[in-house]
């Protein structure tokens, strides 16, 4: 089960770290994603981490720059640190595990899966 935490309401320009621990499994030797979902949408790639070091990342084009994934494979969780944030942020934020298939830094959805729950982010101007 992954469990992330650490959404609020934020102003533009704040920073804030999500965090996504993980529960019943371990992340160790698995590649982790940070999706977000905005209302009446599907879910858009964030970043994704490599499986074990977290030494390759890779991130979708609107938070590249701003955005920063990392790993603690000893506390089992993943970290999403948002810096710059801007109102278009505003989503809910989940993360997920990579099922191993395909190129994982190309995020794309059908290659990850055991979504957990998810933490909102708010944002305004």
């Amino acid at each position: 089960r992954l469990v992330a935490s650490g959404g609020g309401l934020m102003r533009a320009g704040d920073s804030l770290r999500l965090s996504c621990e993980a529960s019943g499994r371990t992340i160790e030797g698995f590649v982790m994603g940070w999706f977000r979902q905005f209302p009446g949408q599907e879910r858009e790639f964030v970043a994704a981490i490599d499986a074990w070091s977290g030494g390759r990342t890779a991130y979708g084009d609107s938070v590249k720059g701003r955005f920063s994934i990392s790993r603690d494979n000893v506390k089992n969780t993943i970290y999403l640190q948002m810096n710059n944030l801007k109102s278009e942020d505003t989503a809910e934020y989940s993360c997920a595990a990579n099922r191993g298939l395909g190129d994982w830094t190309l995020g794309r959805l059908s290659d990850f899966d055991s979504f957990g729950q998810g933490t909102p982010v708010t944002v305004y101007s």
